[in-house]
């Protein structure tokens, strides 16, 4: 297991902005896409690719594109979701399933409630997007079921981790081929679980909080 801390003065600005809790969700939503697109270009440097022949309004060139099947985001809901356009953004071609996880706020266990996915993920590339990774439970959770459906290496892209979630995710899976990319590692966590600073319940303050 890998984990990479975009470092970037954009990335720092944006973040900062996001952990301001005045910020709307109108513009908390933009600017979490907005990050996640620059957490993308780092996290898709690995991406499998192949030469392809093209005709320019010139002559014939060799570039390249992308190997099929194409990768395969899997954004978290709820809260993945607001990560899911600036995702797409930079890879318009990618499939994109989805997987229902949530945290048993008594156990603080993740619970898997919905999917929608191929059944056979052989060899494909998956992107998972999850803004927080706290106790590290549920991308955990998300990984194993990932691989259980045969993906063959897992890039994890998150705003925030706290330092309890990423030992919890190294211990178990420090032989896996998964790539966990940041914007930020914080302090820790607090008694609630919640990452300090941290931005607060990342799905409320993207789509308002649901009674």
């Amino acid at each position: 297991m890998r984990v990479l801390v975009a470092d970037h003065p954009l990335v720092a600005h944006k973040l900062t902005v996001l952990r301001d809790k005045d910020t709307p969700s109108p513009v908390f939503r933009q600017l979490t896409e907005e990050l996640v697109t620059l957490l993308a270009y780092e996290a898709t440097r690995g991406v499998r690719v192949e030469p392809v022949q093209i005709q320019t309004p010139v002559t014939t060139a060799v570039g390249t594109g992308l190997v099929r099947p194409t990768p395969l985001v899997v954004p978290i809901l709820r809260a993945g979701l607001g990560m899911l356009e600036g995702m797409t953004r930079l890879l318009p071609t990618a499939e994109v399933g989805f997987l229902g996880m949530a945290r048993n706020e008594e156990t603080l266990e993740a619970v898997t409630y919905a999917e929608r996915l191929p059944d056979d993920l052989t060899g494909r590339q998956v992107y998972v997007l999850d803004p927080m990774l706290a106790t590290g439970g549920t991308l955990r959770e998300a990984i194993k079921f990932l691989f259980k459906r045969g993906a063959s290496d897992i890039t994890c892209i998150c705003l925030l981790a706290a330092p309890e979630g990423l030992e919890a995710l190294k211990e178990e899976l420090h032989d896996a081929d998964v790539t966990v990319v940041l914007a930020s590692i914080d302090e820790r966590l607090n008694e609630n679980a919640y990452i300090v600073p941290g931005l607060g319940d990342a799905g409320d303050r993207l789509y308002g909080v649901v009674n």
